[in-house]
């Protein structure tokens, strides 16, 4: 197991999201790695860059970059050459291949993915939606929904939600609740209804730390329904009943990452889409099992 630590330069002209995104989701294959990052965001300037350089130079380290600014560009790529220092701008290999597929240049436009269209409002209004129908709340309003997730409590409905939101997707959640009827509005959904569940061991942990937080502690949790074995066992199989007999299908994210989680559930969106396109009706036959059992 190596000691060494790495420093590792994120420099930006917008947020470093991007940047962000890119490192976090390679860096996750080297679990033994020890890396520093330096986040160096809304770099617009020389003045600027100045500072970003002063800090490579103080801890070296490769340096990845999305800079459109030709100027700033070379500045920083002529002081990484002087250092020996690796350097990578992230989106070159992406554009450059688009632009020969394409036939066209692309616009040196900075930041251009975060210009205020309505792709931008369409995620400010999903993200308005989620906060208005989450946990069945404003269940009328499921009409105008994208898709709604439905699960026991603490099955991670409300994450995915928001997480949909940041895609631009409204997405109401409807709980599961024991001996509880469903809304109407769900027995003819105008769009697709999807379960999550989990794996009941797991599920008791998320909830036990979830009373630990809400100061419930004077809660007796072995014999709490919320929190018993059987009881919970229950649930979750009640749960994947109902969905099975709707024709819902259901996520197991018992090891699923939030965004593990909604990419499935835009897969299974695009499938609701295509079997209404084709006239079979937007709910599958119930089928037994579930995604990712």
């Amino acid at each position: 197991m190596s000691s060494r630590i790495l420093n590792l330069h994120l420099v930006s002209d917008s947020t470093g999201e991007t940047l962000n995104s890119i490192a976090r989701a390679t860096l996750a294959r080297f679990a033994e790695a020890h890396v520093v990052h330096h986040r160096w965001s809304l770099v617009r300037s020389h003045l600027q860059l100045e500072q970003v350089l002063e800090g490579i130079k103080a801890e070296p380290g490769p340096v990845m970059f999305t800079l459109v600014d030709r100027s700033l560009r070379h500045a920083l790529e002529g002081v990484c050459q002087q250092l020996g220092i690796a350097h990578l701008s992230v989106l070159d290999p992406v554009m450059e291949l688009l632009q020969t597929q394409l036939g066209q240049q692309a616009r040196e436009k900075r930041a251009a993915q975060y210009v205020l269209d309505a792709d931008y409002f369409r995620r400010i209004d999903a993200m308005h939606y989620v906060l208005a129908h989450d946990d069945g709340q404003g269940v009328a309003g499921i009409e105008e929904a994208d898709c709604v997730l439905v699960g026991v409590s603490r099955s991670s409905k409300t994450p995915t939600c928001f997480y949909l939101a940041n895609r631009g997707i409204k997405a109401a959640n409807v709980p599961i609740v024991p001996g509880a009827a469903l809304p109407e509005e769900l027995l003819n959904p105008p769009c697709p209804v999807i379960g999550l569940t989990i794996a009941t061991d797991a599920l008791i942990d998320i909830r036990r730390h979830r009373l630990k937080i809400i100061g419930a502690g004077g809660v007796r949790q072995d014999t709490n329904e919320y929190v018993d074995f059987e009881a919970v066992k229950s649930e979750i199989q009640a749960a994947r009943r109902l969905c099975t007999t709707h024709g819902w299908p259901v996520i197991d994210v018992t090891r699923r990452s939030i965004e593990e989680t909604a990419a499935t559930v835009l897969q299974l969106m695009e499938a609701w889409h295509a079997r209404r396109s084709l006239g079979g009706g937007g709910n599958p036959a119930p089928k037994p099992g579930m995604i990712g059992a």
